[in-house]
């Protein structure tokens, strides 16, 4: 009967010995700073200060790319749909890394185009790899697909503010497609054909 009560209390304190190792933290890891949203955000929100926070995370755990200060992220633009809650990194925002990371070719160009038929914007989702075709009104000789295998990267959200017809369509493309979509969204009518 002693051996029973003793076996009881033997495993009662190691039990209780495995509960406090596994919540204690482990002296090697280190917390870090990372910039989350406060809410969830809409493809094209400038951020404000009311939209982000920090919180710390395991460092084992940090994307690369990470933003680690709110004021890196103030002010910068989503190019899609964020929850609250989720880590912002350089990809997440437009800009230069965002292309890069959307085509690694290194010449990679985001360009903004305005459709012809601006319901089609609402079928478009970052990722979707279309074609870019000028439907050019007065010479159809110069009609026709103006670039391949352009990346959505954003598409600007209706409403607050911006009509259908004002929404634009980001796509990430190589320089020299990228020229030539510019130059042509200048004059002539564009839609692109999804892949």
């Amino acid at each position: 009967m002693r051996s029973s009560a003793a076996r009881r209390i033997l495993a009662a304190a190691l039990v209780g010995l495995a509960v406090v190792s596994a919540y204690r933290t482990d002296p090697s890891r280190t917390e870090v700073p990372v910039v989350v949203t406060a809410t969830d955000v809409a493809p094209g929100t400038s951020l404000t200060a009311a939209d982000v926070t920090v919180t710390r995370v395991d460092s084992s755990l940090l994307a690369d790319g990470t933003l680690r200060s709110v004021d890196d992220a103030v002010g910068r633009t989503v190019a899609g749909p964020v929850r609250s809650g989720e880590a912002l990194t350089d990809v997440r925002l437009l800009g230069p890394r965002l292309a890069s990371a959307t085509l690694p070719s290194g010449d990679a160009r985001i360009v903004p185009i305005r459709l012809a038929d601006p319901e089609l914007a609402q079928l478009l989702r970052a990722g979707d790899v279309v074609d870019v075709v000028r439907a050019a009104p007065d010479d159809t000789s110069s009609s026709g697909v103006i670039a391949e295998s352009a990346t959505v990267v954003m598409v600007s959200a209706p409403g607050s503010g911006v009509s259908r017809r004002d929404q634009l369509v980001l796509v990430a493309l190589r320089a020299d497609d990228a020229s030539a979509v510019a130059a042509a969204s200048l004059s002539d009518a564009l839609t692109v054909l999804l892949r």
